[in-house]
């Protein structure tokens, strides 16, 4: 970036594209599935013509098939229509795009505007955060390891609850309970709550360290790959199956001789603490 180094922007700016500019304009799908629209983004990235926009557009196509992605998923075209000035229909291109395009777009875009130099440090902080690799992990702090595993919780839980719907859970209360009392042998989320002194509307899991953390992440992941193979919907079977992973989970534990998450220490900083200290790397 040369206009604009990373260390020259601010962490508030950084989460104010993330939360108040680049999620504002975030689109979900009949099916869950979130989008952003090409035109919406354009003007996000302080582009005014469509056909400069478009070279970008472009540009970021032929890096994601460079990368052995499917452009016609990430970017797939859409005509939108309108209405001229004589009222007449008319259809314009468009393209609804998923997160990995539109980074694609903001890394080819013009790194003089401030609003792409934030975003191609929004995006490289969130990359940053999801490839860490075994030994940088181990080079982390507590509160560093608590902010990797707890973003690793918030993307594993979109994902879950979207196949747990897709297999027939309308009760989303009683499915997540079924986990957490499988792995905090019978505690539920209100339980775990109370034992940590968990303020209203607080997360649990911004009150875990990164080894319950952990624990969370492998009863999520494997409810996924288990749920994935239920062939026919059933809110029962999908909750048993939650229940059962976070039971295994414990079990695992058990024989390893590890530390029953219910009998760990509740961090006194809770996520939202930490971040608003500028912890984030």
């Amino acid at each position: 970036m040369e206009s604009m180094r990373m260390e020259e922007i601010s962490m508030n700016e950084i989460e104010n594209y993330n939360e108040k500019i680049f999620e504002s304009i975030r689109h979900v799908d009949k099916n869950g599935n979130e989008y952003w629209e090409a035109r919406e983004l354009m003007s996000l990235l302080e582009y005014n013509k469509w056909e400069n926009f478009h070279k970008v557009i472009k540009k970021a196509m032929i890096a994601c098939e460079t990368s052995n992605n499917s452009v016609s998923d990430c970017f797939p075209e859409v005509r939108k229509p309108i209405i001229s000035g004589k009222g007449r229909e008319s259809f314009i291109v468009d393209y609804n795009l998923n997160r990995y395009a539109c980074y694609l777009i903001v890394q080819n875009s013009n790194p003089n505007k401030k609003s792409v130099a934030l975003g191609q440090t929004y995006f490289a902080v969130q990359t940053r955060k999801q490839e860490l690799t075994e030994a940088e992990y181990s080079k982390l702090n507590e509160d560093e390891k608590r902010l990797y595993r707890r973003r690793q919780t918030k993307d594993g839980n979109k994902l879950l609850y979207k196949i747990a719907k897709e297999k027939g859970v309308n009760n989303f209360d009683k499915f997540t309970n079924a986990g957490y009392k499988g792995l905090y042998n019978g505690e539920t989320a209100d339980d775990i709550a109370k034992r940590k002194n968990v303020r209203y509307r607080e997360d649990i899991l911004d009150k875990m360290g990164s080894v319950e953390l952990g624990a969370n992440i492998f009863r999520i992941t494997q409810t996924e790959a288990l749920l994935e193979k239920q062939e026919t919907p059933n809110e029962t079977v999908a909750t048993n199956t939650h229940f059962k992973v976070g039971k295994a989970v414990r079990e695992t534990i058990e024989k390893l001789g590890g530390t029953m998450p219910e009998d760990l220490p509740t961090p006194k900083k809770s996520i939202k603490e930490i971040e608003k200290m500028n912890y984030i790397k």
